[in-house]
């Protein structure tokens, strides 16, 4: 699948909506937690900058707020995309009348203060062009594009949309593991719903070389049923018994799995990461698949990547070709999944 973006149009003099996914973690004084979201976005935007748009007016969520909430506000997100792109960033609520923002860079307030955006309708989402009053409409909120809302779906009724540089960017690097993976080709799934997981497995099975089951999976007695799947074999305990992290045997192993793979999608932690004491296999897995050259290395999964950015800020040395912003999104596309935000992109001829 080849989607058109905003490479693929003259963007100059032009006045761009875009959807960005900037649902990121807050304090209770709503301050930031990690950026990550923010920063991702950072391509398109200065793409957009750089190449002469006149006006980019961004839309996103955060949370699930039922109405306006605001602890859910998207006002800290502008403040820091300011810092982080060095330039003013104005910040306005949903529009009911023209825009008027003399920023050439908007943020509008979180669209789920408005019941409309969950609800994928059509006019909530042309009230919004009408005050933006856009060329064009770009799509960057990879994290949302599973979901039928107005933002991702019914916008497509009314502007022509093309993918920014981070929707680019996971198809894709999401695609290559799907469509040709370049051999040996490990599958890792950890977490703690097999029901998630499983069509994840049996997806892979004929495509990968092997399937390494960790976490609770694991810890709940998984049985394999084909000789290219790895179970964990031996656990960590706490004082219970409760196994929670999969033990010094079956990390080993797993390490030597991974020696020579040159693709790996990694999704679901293989312990109870958030508890440094039950971290040490998925550290030891993160390590391996950041500091190996030569490794496709594509993480993915919401706790997972949660984990790996964290390690990041520690071991700025460690590296991987995707660290998808898109938990739910990712898995679906991994498992061929119709993806409404997708659909809606202009595609390439």
């Amino acid at each position: 699948m080849r989607l058109q973006t905003i490479r693929d149009i003259d963007v100059r003099n032009k006045v761009v909506l875009l959807r960005a996914d900037y649902n990121v973690p807050l304090d209770e004084e709503q301050n930031i937690t990690s950026d990550l979201r923010i920063v991702t976005s950072l391509p398109t935007l200065q793409y957009l900058l750089d190449n002469g748009a006149k006006k980019i007016v961004i839309i996103s969520h955060l949370g699930r707020p039922e109405g306006e909430d605001e602890k859910l506000s998207l006002r800290p997100v502008a403040a820091r995309l300011a810092q982080l792109l060095n330039e003013k960033v104005g910040f306005a609520p949903l529009p009911k009348a023209p825009l008027t923002n003399q920023e050439r860079v908007v943020l509008l307030e979180n669209l789920r203060f408005d019941a409309g955006e969950e609800q994928n309708s059509p006019e909530f989402i042309k009230n919004i062009i009408d005050q933006v009053a856009p060329d064009f409409y770009v799509q960057d909120g990879f994290a949302v594009i599973h979901r039928a809302h107005a933002s991702t779906d019914a916008v497509a009724k009314f502007l022509p949309v093309y993918a920014g540089l981070l929707i680019e960017n996971e198809v894709e690097k999401l695609s290559k593991v799907t469509e040709n993976p370049e051999h040996p080709f490990v599958v890792i799934i950890g977490g703690s719903k097999i029901e998630d997981k499983q069509p994840l497995i049996e997806k892979f099975l004929d495509t990968a070389d092997k399937i390494i089951v960790g976490g609770k999976i694991a810890a709940d007695g998984y049985e394999a049923t084909s000789d290219k799947i790895y179970v964990a074999e031996d656990f960590d305990e706490d004082l219970s018994g409760t196994k929670l992290d999969i033990g010094p045997l079956a990390t080993v192993k797993i390490a030597e799995i991974l020696k020579d793979a040159k693709t790996v999608v990694w999704n679901g932690l293989l312990g109870k990461a958030e508890d440094p004491a039950y971290a040490t296999s998925s550290t030891v897995v993160a390590e391996i698949l950041g500091e190996t050259e030569g490794i496709n290395a594509v993480i993915c999964g919401g706790d997972t990547t949660g984990f790996v950015t964290e390690l990041l800020t520690e071991h700025a040395n460690l590296s991987y070709s995707l660290i998808s912003t898109g938990g739910g999104a990712a898995l679906e596309f991994l498992l061929g999944q119709d993806l409404p935000g997708l659909k809606a992109i202009k595609k390439a001829n």
